[in-house]
Parts: C-alpha cells; structure tokens; sequence
C-alpha cells in the first residue's frame, strides 16, 4: 500500500460523523450570530420590561390604596371632630341652662350665627373657572374664601389700551374737565376723563413715531423716551383706579389737562411748574429777618412748596404728564400762536 492511499484513508476515518451523514455545513455566517443574540437580547428586554410593567402596576395599586385609606381616615377624624364639637357644644349649653334655671335667669334664645357670602360660588364651579383662566384651581393653605378673592381679583376686566386700566375709557367728546367734584361718582367719573385723555395722547403719539421710525439715534431716542413715558404713567393710573390721589396733585393736574385741552398750552405748562417746583421764593442770600424764630413759621407757605421732590415715582409721572404737553401742542396746534410752549 503506498502512502497516498494510507493519507486518503487516514482523513476519511478522521472526518466527524455529521459531514458523514450529509451535512456539509462547515461554517457559521456573523449575520445568523447576531440575530440569535439579537433575538436573545429582545427576549431579556421583553421579560424585563413586563416584570418592571407588572412591579408598577403593583406600585401604583398599593398607592391607590394608600390614599384611599388615608382619606377614609380623614373623613373618619372629621366626623369624630365635628361629633366632638357637637356633643361639647350641647353640654355647655345643657350646663349654662342648669346655671341660668338654678340662678332664676331667664333661658338664653338660640341664634344662627353662620354668615352666608353674597355671590358665593361652589368649590366645584370655582376650580373649573380658574382652571378655564389658566390659574391654579388651589394654592397651598387657601381657604375658599381667599380663593373666592383671587378669582375676582383675576377677574377684573382691563382695558385693551397702551397703558391697561380698569377704569372704563371715554369717546373724545366726554373727556372735557372742567373742575374737581366733591361727591364720590364726580371724582370718578373725573378719573375716567383723566385717564382717557392720557390714553387719547399716549396712543396718538405712538402711532406718531410708528410712521415716521427710522434707524436713526434720534428716532431710537424718541421711542425710548415715549416707552418710558408710558411705564411713567401706570402708577398714576393706578392712582385714579383706586380714587386715591392727592388733592394737593389732583386740582393742578385737571387745571393742567384743561388748558391743554383748550390748547392753551402755555398755561399748561405754567400748571405743570407750579405743580412740579412749586412758586415758593427760592433762598439766596438772606433768608429771615430778625434773630428770633416766629411760631409756625414754616406753615406761611406751605402750599408752595413743589411736589417734584416728593418721591421718584410722583417726579417720573409728572415728568411724562410735560412730555405729553410737548406732543399734543405738535398733535393739536393752537390757534393763537402765543401758546407754544418754547
């Protein structure tokens, strides 16, 4: 026997018995191991994610169960606290009546106590309201009667005007003043003229500057001015909103806005400087004769003195009540040309 036949005989004993059988698969491709471990990995992740499903479930139901007898709980305490106060009441009361029949005092007359809000609103309707408003349905620690508040303080109606107000706004044709009234609805109605001629004023100067805007430092200057104008006179407004303005700053103020609307401008701007720096002498030089201080001295002339140095947010306001002169007399030219303020 030669050794290609001992070789040949040697590899066919040596061959695994599934290439004898017919199978001639001799390799194993990557693609078929990654989708087996792929296969594998999905499976983990499905039994993962149904255990983490199933814990949750189990989680949430505990929870539920929890809350449910925490309420319960809570009611119960309720109950038992109001039963208390009931049964204390009844006793007191049981006992002042011994008192009062063993003294000989006549017997006390029950009365209701319970006060009972006009326009009162239900919890249930009043959640859903403030919820239609985008507000909180409840805060922490409020009561319904605070929350009954918010919601009619979130409720006030504002004007849709460049400066917002709850005053109701007049035609041009209403705002003409003339003097300030005594009684509480003229003061008001008063408040509504004043702020509908800012309003009238604030709003035409803005469109003034919206047609002639350019890129330039000079118009950039001018909207900052008549923005700051503006955020100026809020809290006058809210001054005439709540009806709580000065009678010191009150009277100039109408006797201001009346020449203006008579286009007698420089008597307005005459207005705005007894109301700003008031006519009081200023001191140069000697200021009092005699070497003895006279009593209430300082009364003599106490109403004027000028209300620009009062604080900052009265001097901001009257600041942009002289802006508001300058462009109504460019707005509203007078007839006689004596009354341009220079």
């Amino acid at each position: 026997m030669d050794f290609a036949s001992l070789m040949s005989k040697a590899i066919s004993n040596a061959k695994p018995e599934n290439l004898a059988l017919g199978s001639n698969k001799q390799y194993i491709k990557r693609a078929d191991i990654e989708s087996q471990r792929r296969e594998q990995y999905e499976l983990e992740q499905r039994a993962i994610e149904s255990e983490r499903a199933a814990k949750l479930l189990q989680k949430r139901k505990r929870e539920e169960e929890e809350a449910e007898l925490i309420q319960k709980r809570k009611e119960k305490q309720r109950k038992l606290a109001e039963l208390s106060s009931q049964q204390r009441k009844e006793r007191e009361a049981a006992e002042e009546c011994a008192r009062r029949k063993r003294l000989g005092l006549p017997e006390l007359i029950q009365q209701d106590n319970e006060e009972v809000e006009v326009d009162d609103i239900t919890d249930e309707e009043l959640f859903q309201r403030l919820r239609v408003m985008g507000e909180p349905a409840r805060l922490f620690g409020e009561s319904h009667k605070q929350r009954l508040q918010r919601y009619r303080k979130i409720g006030t109606v504002m004007t849709n005007s460049i400066i917002p107000t709850t005053l109701e706004l007049l035609e041009e044709k209403d705002m003409k003043v003339t003097t300030v009234p005594k009684d509480k609805e003229g003061r008001h109605f008063l408040f509504r003229q004043l702020a509908s001629y800012f309003t009238m004023v604030m709003t035409e100067w803005e469109n003034a500057l919206e047609k002639e805007k350019r890129d330039t430092f000079a118009s950039k200057a001018a909207h900052n001015a008549m923005r700051q104008s503006r955020e100026s006179m809020v809290p006058l407004f809210r001054k005439f909103e709540k009806g709580d303005l000065d009678e010191g700053i009150l009277e100039p103020i109408v006797e201001i806005v009346k020449a203006a609307q008579d286009r007698r401008y420089v008597d307005a701007n005459d207005g705005y400087l007894r109301l700003s720096i008031g006519k009081a002498a200023w001191p140069i030089g000697v200021t009092m004769v005699g070497i003895h201080e006279r009593s209430a001295r300082e009364k003599l002339h106490e109403n004027d003195k000028g209300h620009v140095m009062g604080d900052e947010i009265t001097r901001k306001f009257l600041q942009s009540i002289k802006r508001c002169l300058s462009f109504a007399q460019v707005r509203w030219p007078p007839e006689d040309i004596r009354q341009l303020m220079g």
